[in-house]
């Protein structure tokens, strides 16, 4: 098999391949331009989006050509493949805002250089299609029975699956058929419930263009408990600092299961795959090897200073002592009302530490309430300007893995 596939099958990226042997021969021939598309829905990427993209680096450090496609044009419809109902429809302005902000991350991520690996937007050949002149052209190749044998359409057909819906396997198809023609592209890659998706694209290329095209999917990453990888108590693990900070980010990773630690290193870092499996091997320490794990998915996605000091705060909050305190979490708060005695239920709940009063007095309740080392019991008793250290602050702890360093500010 072609050095590349053997690659990422070791890492666990391959789900299924319309022709393996076909794609390793193929691959064994020269460089092969393949891609991979994202709608840009929302403001940031999350890090499920970024599997694919993980293949695409290994793909292009091994001599093949990468193109990340946003999806400036399917956006304004939405993809129904795993999604229980129809996508909640965003203004042009807000998805060719988006895109750009997808563009940014992944160039930060890839390094887009123009050759080796560069961005498409499929705005630029969707947008202004002629409906009439697509359909003739383009959906008399479409199967209506055939469609409805794949899994996004067939789920979607018990809970509704509207009209504007329907139509996107043929624009994913046409995207498929339009980076053949204009860049060679023979390969598509992504998540499993893109299979059909990929494979109608192929089809289409061979009905059109008479060319042979090929598919890769990976499995959809789940954790070891059977949840969606990727999923906090505040919802999607997003790249852009300001809807999940670095040390957020980097507690995901230190916190994953035991059982999940080497396939997040395989898939999520670009450490030699012997060196991910010598981190969890017997006899090794477990938490060496998150913490390995957090320190180099943080420093790909936010960069090795972001890191370091995630770790250091780490270290300050659960290291008994060591680290950086000014590294932690932080809030600033009003020393006066430290000064006063600041009601426990109100100071966890400024401090971002639980989002009601209601949440606050049962973390208490339940003895995961710290307040400097101290557990706190009682829901009634005020922290007062006492339990501050002599730089004004002071850590609050929820539950073992959540903490903020709270600074009284004058």
């Amino acid at each position: 098999m072609n050095p590349a596939l053997e690659t990422l099958k070791e890492r666990g990226f391959v789900q299924q391949c319309t022709d393996i042997e076909g794609l390793s021969a193929l691959m064994d021939k020269g460089p092969v331009t393949f891609y991979v598309g994202c709608d840009p829905t929302g403001p940031s990427l999350h890090i499920g989006h970024m599997v694919p993209f993980f293949a695409l680096r290994h793909m292009r450090d091994a001599g093949n050509i990468g193109i990340a496609l946003l999806g400036g044009g399917t956006a304004r419809i939405g993809d129904p493949s795993g999604k229980s109902e129809m996508r909640k429809m965003i203004s042009y302005e807000a998805i060719d805002a988006n895109a750009e902000l997808f563009r940014k991350q992944l160039d930060r991520f890839v390094g887009f250089d123009g050759k080796t690996s560069f961005s498409s937007n499929n705005k630029d050949w969707l947008a202004d299609l002629n409906y009439i002149e697509f359909l003739r052209d383009i959906g008399r190749h479409f199967s209506v029975n055939r469609m409805l044998t794949f899994e996004a359409y067939k789920m979607r057909m018990e809970t509704g699956l509207s009209f504007i819906e329907f139509n996107y396997q043929l624009l994913q198809s046409y995207d498929f058929l339009q980076l053949y023609k204009r860049h060679g592209c023979r390969l598509q890659i992504g998540g499993d419930d893109q299979w059909g998706n990929i494979v109608a694209g192929m089809e289409l290329i061979r009905r059109v263009e008479g060319g042979e095209a090929f598919g890769l999917t990976f499995p959809l990453v789940m954790t070891s408990d059977g949840k969606k990888m990727g999923k906090t108590e505040k919802g999607a693990l997003f790249l852009d600092p300001a809807m999940t900070s670095p040390y957020e980010f980097f507690q995901y990773w230190r916190n994953v299961a035991d059982a999940d630690v080497l396939k997040f290193l395989l898939m999520f870092t670009f450490l030699p795959a012997d060196e991910c499996r010598s981190l969890v091997a017997p006899g090794t320490n477990i938490n060496v090897a998150k913490e390995r794990l957090a320190l180099e998915v943080t420093a790909i996605i936010h960069g090795k200073d972001e890191a370091e000091k995630s770790l250091a705060g780490a270290k300050a909050a659960f290291g008994g002592g060591g680290g950086d305190k000014s590294a932690m979490p932080t809030a600033e708060l009003s020393r006066a009302r430290f000064e006063a005695g600041y009601p426990v239920l109100d100071l966890f709940v400024d401090a971002g530490l639980a989002p009601s009063k209601s949440e606050a007095r049962r973390l208490v309740q339940q003895g995961g309430a710290v307040v400097g080392e101290a557990s706190w019991n009682d829901e009634k008793a005020p922290v007062g300007a006492d339990r501050l250290d002599a730089d004004g602050a002071i850590v609050l702890r929820a539950g073992k893995k959540r903490f903020v360093r709270v600074v009284a500010a004058l």
